[in-house]
């Protein structure tokens, strides 16, 4: 029976033309993006924590999420998520949230070749000692630059706990876990899909970033350097150690000299014991380049007051005086740390360094340039000594030959206090004891 009002007629074309509008919407979002599932992938691994803990092998999960179609000229964005991670935490000491840095390769074979930098944040939940590591999504980009099939496969990937490096590689040759179909330039109205599943073994690469330049004439007094990641090989009389820290050199014009401040931006760590105060004394060679030679040497405070376990390190600025022996560009770059602890030395010399600040300079008297070491924070000409002295800042590697002595470095140097061999160094030695 027909209701009374408007004829079914007179309704029927606003209902199907809003079905039709609806269905129109679905079909326009359905085709500006249909993310594909990124199928789960698992490969064997063999990862090497530091110093003092056995290697594990174990299996890694993940995911891999990008584009299924690009163009030429592209720069794609890719996502690495782990439902695994090879290794666990070391029965040894909690994680505390946010102290685990995951970072990673990926690579690219096929039309075209590339080791893609992933990582991702410093997040994590408060991981127990021999709890899953959870690790947070990683992240790169790609630019394409040829057309055809790109694969993408996992590599080798660093686990990075309270500054300590777990590196983790492939037991297994890794199928693809997913494929880009690259056409020719042009826009790209890429969608992300996944992937299918993770081989070998490289080095997360980085981006150079344009140095700041103090430039003469100005009027300007405060220069200030860009932050640089600076791995460094440290000696120490219990053992090598290996560890990153990022590090920024600014400067403030002083009439024809400069006052340096270096300053070790992330080097914050909890103390894994009780630490005396003026017991610790961090000092630095930066290396100077370009139009200059040489090297300055800047030094921070003894720690004013005691450290108790479990909590933060204050990384104090080191500061000294750069006087100028060269007219030009020159660069001042983070060299040779020495750490005095206790009676003993360590010393960690850059694998690699990087200019953090440049500045145009006008040689003075007495200046780096072919001069020689001078006292009270100046430079020394010849670059880092090897001397053994342990009074100057110099770059001894020996400490205390007293076992009284080592075990004193023990504790001070599981701080790791501005690179961070961390709480790892000296916890096995500890617990075995």
């Amino acid at each position: 029976m027909r209701r009374r009002g408007t004829p079914v007629g007179a309704r029927r074309p606003a209902a199907a033309g809003a079905a039709l509008v609806l269905g129109g919407a679905g079909v326009l979002l359905g085709l500006a993006a249909v993310p594909a599932q990124a199928a789960q992938v698992s490969f064997a691994t063999h990862c090497v924590p530091p110093a003092g803990i056995d290697p594990v092998d174990g299996t890694t999960k993940v995911e891999i999420t990008a584009p299924a179609t690009a163009k030429v000229g592209d720069t794609v964005d890719i996502v690495w998520k782990f439902a695994q991670a090879a290794s666990k935490n070391p029965d040894i000491i909690d994680l505390p949230a946010n102290s685990v840095q995951p970072s990673g390769v990926l690579k690219a074979a096929g039309a075209q070749t590339a080791d893609i930098a992933m990582q991702g944040p410093r997040e994590n939940p408060a991981i127990p000692k021999g709890g899953s590591m959870v690790l947070s999504a990683m992240k790169g980009s790609l630019k394409l630059t040829t057309a055809g099939e790109v694969t993408l496969t996992p590599d080798a990937y660093t686990v990075n706990a309270m500054s300590t490096d777990t590196k983790c590689s492939p037991k297994e040759t890794v199928q693809k876990a997913a494929t880009i179909q690259v056409t020719g330039g042009g826009t790209s109205t890429a969608t992300p899909t996944g992937s299918s599943t993770p081989t070998g073994s490289a080095t997360p690469t980085k981006t150079a970033t344009a140095t700041p330049t103090a430039t003469g004439g100005t009027g300007q007094t405060d220069f200030t350097g860009k932050e640089v990641q600076i791995p460094y090989a440290c000696k120490t009389p219990i053992g090598d150690k290996n560890a990153t820290s990022p590090v920024q050199i600014n400067a403030r014009k002083n009439g024809g000299s400069y006052d340096l401040t270096v300053q070790f931006k992330k080097s914050v760590m909890d103390s894994p014991a009780d630490i005396p105060k003026d017991s610790v004394k961090p000092s630095m060679e930066v290396v100077l380049g370009g139009a200059d030679k040489g090297t300055v040497h800047v030094e921070g405070p003894a720690n004013a007051n005691p450290i108790k376990s479990g909590d933060p390190i204050e990384i104090p600025d080191l500061t000294g005086t750069y006087k100028p022996g060269a007219d030009g560009t020159s660069t001042l770059s983070p060299g040779v740390l020495t750490v005095k602890a206790l009676g003993t030395t360590t010393t960690c010399t850059p694998k690699k360094t990087e200019v953090s600040l440049t500045l145009d300079t006008a040689q003075q008297p007495g200046g780096a340039a072919g001069g020689t070491s001078t006292s009270g924070g100046g430079v020394a000409g010849g670059g880092s000594g090897d001397s053994g002295d342990s009074g100057s800042g110099g770059l001894a590697e020996t400490g205390s030959s007293d076992h009284g002595g080592l075990k004193a470095l023990g504790l001070v140097a599981g701080t790791a206090i501005l690179l961070g061999a961390a709480v790892f160094t000296f916890m096995p030695r500890r617990r075995t004891r």
